[in-house]
């Protein structure tokens, strides 16, 4: 399969994009190790309007000047000090739009990502979980602004193409201090998934 075009992060709606994600599979090529899952989580975040956002409202920071960047750009960062949680930038440059992909389904390189995650007999908790799948992925903060058409990340269209009454769409995780934001619909799930996170 072809790598995603450009033109597809380009969309100015990042809640679509969110929900376009899905079903989508996401590789990573690292020391000749090729690792993939199909996105079944997501969630969009808007720096110009969404409270839960990091870059609300169009703030400017070390961390978010990578949401910045054109759509199709990796936005990678840390969270607890330890956990890489990786997005993807969407929109043109310079409007601050992203999407955290939460889980995969893991479909390629599986020996590897038990490797990276140290677990020998794995169930969902391989990658149900954006910590989770960053790391069976491979994926670091040393991959921040990576370029989402180059030959380290990119994602490819999947053999499934999911209709709204097969996606479920919630509140995001984690959230509580964006206010009236944390109400926004836009988690989006792949009803009925056993790889998408447990979190509520």
């Amino acid at each position: 399969m072809a790598k995603i075009a450009r033109a597809f992060y380009l969309n100015t709606d990042v809640v679509q994009v969110a929900q376009d994600l899905l079903g989508k599979v996401l590789f990573t090529h690292f020391n000749d190790e090729l690792t993939a899952g199909v996105i079944v989580e997501t969630e969009a975040y808007c720096g110009a309007t969404d409270k839960a956002c990091h870059a609300y409202p169009n703030k400017r920071t070390k961390r978010t000047e990578t949401m910045y960047q054109v759509g199709g750009t990796a936005y990678v960062y840390l969270i607890y000090g330890m956990h890489a949680m990786f997005n993807v930038v969407t929109n043109e440059a310079e409007t601050a739009d992203a999407v955290l992909v939460r889980a995969v389904e893991p479909v390629q390189g599986l020996e590897m990502m038990k490797k990276r995650r140290n677990l020998k007999t794995p169930g969902t908790n391989l990658t149900a979980g954006p910590a989770m799948l960053a790391k069976a992925l491979g994926i670091t903060t040393a991959h921040d602004k990576t370029d989402l058409l180059g030959e380290c990340i990119w994602l490819e269209e999947g053999d499934k193409v999911y209709g709204s009454d097969e996606v479920v769409a919630s509140t995001r995780v984690g959230i509580d201090y964006a206010e009236e934001d944390a109400l926004l619909p836009w988690r989006f799930r792949v009803k009925g998934n056993k790889w998408c996170s447990k979190a509520k």
